[in-house]
């Protein structure tokens, strides 16, 4: 057998897998519920739960930072000396003149950059992460929610 025909035996056999849905498919609620138990793991571990006795209540903010290591693709996981490693939530709130203000509080503290061990500075990244994540399926479903209306 020619790589020619090969190639085209393999393109027969995933076109028939598509054409007979044989290829599994992602359940983005399974992707959602394994997220949410390892950031609960990590919300433990890092001690989040000292500051937030209700795990819900993490899920209140708006955004959510990390001081003192980057998140960027440029410094992704790089410290930044002279910083310390704090996770910043944001939340907003109306002034005096209904003007929206952001408010950073720390949800956890974890001292200089440069000393960070760096399974502890994974975990950390890990859970701002996985916490973004959860927000992107928060939000996709407020969305589904809306377009559902309109088919009402």
């Amino acid at each position: 057998m020619t790589n020619i025909e090969k190639l085209n035996s393999l393109l027969n056999q995933l076109e028939y897998k598509l054409k007979h849905h044989q290829i599994p498919k992602v359940s983005h609620s399974n992707l959602r519920e394994k997220n949410l138990k390892q950031i609960y793991h990590l919300y433990r571990k890092l001690k989040i739960s000292d500051k937030h006795e209700d795990f819900n209540s993490i899920f209140e903010y708006k955004a959510m930072n990390l001081s003192g290591i980057g998140l960027k693709n440029e410094d992704f996981g790089e410290v930044r000396k002279g910083k310390y490693v704090q996770i910043i939530s944001i939340a907003y709130s109306l002034n005096n003149n209904g003007k929206r203000i952001p408010k950073n509080s720390s949800l956890g503290y974890f001292g200089k950059a440069e000393t960070i061990d760096s399974q502890l500075k994974n975990e950390i990244i890990e859970f701002v992460l996985r916490w973004r994540y959860e927000k992107t399926f928060q939000h996709s479903e407020h969305y589904q929610q809306l377009l559902s209306k309109l088919k009402e």
